[in-house]
């Protein structure tokens, strides 16, 4: 299916963000600036907010592939206008750039019912990165290059990259790739944790595609629990956790696809899930 613009900017001749349904259940949303290294600047946050406006309400979509056109991820930032507003606007304003630009799509994509999987085909630095960890999954391309990079242009990590990196790669190599704004090729990122998997380049978006395929395919609501479940665990003591999932597994078993599941396995047949909703 073509590509289509965010709703907001369909008369615009160059959308900043592209989506399209890969599959039942997965959409693929691409940043769409390859000539700025798909560096963000407001207009792009506009229409990702308006494409997830769209798309959550829709139970018929239940993952999202995020990638970037050309050949990075994002760079973060688009300097030309962080500079702009470095210049033009932070005596008057007196907020950070990214107060108004990268906070809120981070957390947007954080706490989406939508499973994300970050299909990293290029460069993901500075907040491009933190778009990236904000996912719940990343599959990099052996071209990728991944790097938390403020402190190279006198930042601290300001778009959930403090949050993001200890709890997946542990804070000493945290602390390593943020105070020395490294960056490092795809087999490293994987070797610490930084990504899933690496696949060849020209595999990077298939195979992320199939990933986000395969999980839309699951019972919906067990999807949804279980990404709240594992987000929660990072900020639960185990008997808190141990508490919520026990209401949290009291609620699916209600569900028509937890009996749906058992009776499958003993029938020796594929279970079909998500009636619900369909055929979407």
């Amino acid at each position: 299916m073509t590509a289509q613009p965010a709703a907001e900017s369909s008369a615009r001749k160059e959308p900043t963000v592209l989506w399209e349904r890969a599959e039942s259940g997965v959409v693929t949303i691409t940043l769409n600036r390859p000539h700025r290294g798909n560096g963000v600047v407001p207009e792009l946050v506009t229409e990702f907010l308006g494409i997830l406006d769209e798309l959550e309400p829709d139970r018929g979509v239940r993952a999202v592939v995020l990638t970037g056109a050309g050949k990075q991820f994002s760079a973060g930032a688009d300097l030309v206008e962080f500079e702009h507003h470095l210049t033009h606007e932070l005596n008057r304003t007196h907020e950070p750039y990214n107060a108004r630009i990268l906070l809120p799509l981070t957390q947007r994509i954080a706490n989406s019912r939508l499973v994300f999987v970050a299909a990293v085909n290029g460069a993901a630095t500075a907040g491009g990165l933190d778009l990236a960890l904000a996912c719940d999954l990343r599959i990099a391309s052996d071209r990728a290059r991944l790097g938390e990079t403020y402190i190279n242009v006198g930042m601290a990590p300001g778009n959930g990259g403090s949050w993001f990196l200890p709890r997946l790669v542990g804070s000493g190599v945290a602390a390593e790739l943020a105070l020395t704004g490294d960056i490092i090729d795809a087999q490293r990122a994987l070797e610490i944790g930084l990504v899933g998997r690496v696949v060849p380049h020209e595999e990077v978006l298939p195979a992320a595609r199939e990933l986000a395929g395969r999980i839309a395919a699951k019972p919906w609501r067990a999807v949804e629990a279980t990404k709240q479940a594992l987000q929660a665990s990072w900020q639960l003591d185990l008997g808190a956790a141990m508490k919520a999932s026990y209401w949290t597994t009291m609620s699916l078993q209600h569900t028509d696809d937890v009996l749906e599941a058992v009776r499958a396995r003993l029938e020796k047949r594929e279970p079909v899930f998500n009636r619900d909703l369909g055929a979407r």
